[in-house]
């Protein structure tokens, strides 16, 4: 599931998929913004076929985060 989250990730904010770890913080290390959350939130949901809630999406900061998360939703 991570390397399809940075590929997405690297796909919407046209990054290197190199650049783009586990760790990385989205806003300070990735350079995300609000915009940038919801289109990654709408990608993300289409992709693994799950609901984020808006409140959920602000919490994560990692892409670690967004990993986590997402195998919560799928379990």
């Amino acid at each position: 599931m991570l390397e399809q989250v940075i590929e997405i990730i690297s796909d919407e904010l046209n990054l290197d998929k190199e650049q783009i770890k586990k760790e990385s913080r989205l806003r300070e290390d990735l350079g995300v913004d609000s915009l940038d959350v919801v289109e990654l939130v709408m990608r993300l949901e289409e992709t693994f076929n799950v609901s984020v809630a808006d409140d959920a999406a602000q919490k994560l900061e990692t892409v670690g985060d967004i990993v986590d998360y997402l195998a919560t939703l799928k379990a």
